[in-house]
């Protein structure tokens, strides 16, 4: 008796084309595995920054086109959406999305770890989020609910 082994019922399942492997943590650097995407949604979060003017003007200092390149990816990733400014058609506002205000604990986590392993600024932001920071991570999200008639979602 010949046995026929069928292949295609143990193959892994398809991978998203657009990703090098279907690993989530692939999936999260390839959305945000760049510093400019993550100071940009920081920006957003902490500054409330909602301008290409604003997130221009932060003091790392992207350059232009980094800044159009990551906020189209950004919300090609539906972390960010856009719509035009009430008073100005021409420009664009930003919002961060339920996806990205999603991501405010790690960014949480982020600079807690970097403020215990390294020489950093902003002190006063790492005693407050270390102090209590499910108050802290509270307060970011209430500040993007109570925006909502002005947030909108992709």
């Amino acid at each position: 008796m010949q046995v026929k082994i069928c292949y295609h019922n143990h193959m892994p399942k398809k991978r998203n084309p657009m990703r090098r492997s279907g690993c989530p943590l692939n999936a999260s650097v390839e959305m945000l595995g760049d510093r400019w995407s993550l100071l940009i949604i920081r920006d957003m979060m902490l500054r409330g920054f909602r301008t290409y003017k604003e997130f221009l003007g932060s003091y790392e200092g992207i350059a232009t086109n980094i800044l159009t390149d990551r906020l189209r990816k950004l919300q090609a990733h539906g972390i960010i959406a856009a719509k035009p400014h009430p008073s100005d058609g021409r420009k664009l506002l930003y919002s961060l999305t339920a996806k990205g205000i999603d991501l405010a604990p790690v960014l949480a986590e982020m600079v807690l770890w970097a403020a215990a392993h390294e020489k950093t600024e902003n002190q006063a932001l790492v005693k407050l989020m270390g102090k209590n920071k499910q108050q802290f991570l509270a307060q970011i999200r209430h500040r993007w609910t109570a925006s909502a008639p002005s947030r909108f979602t992709a």
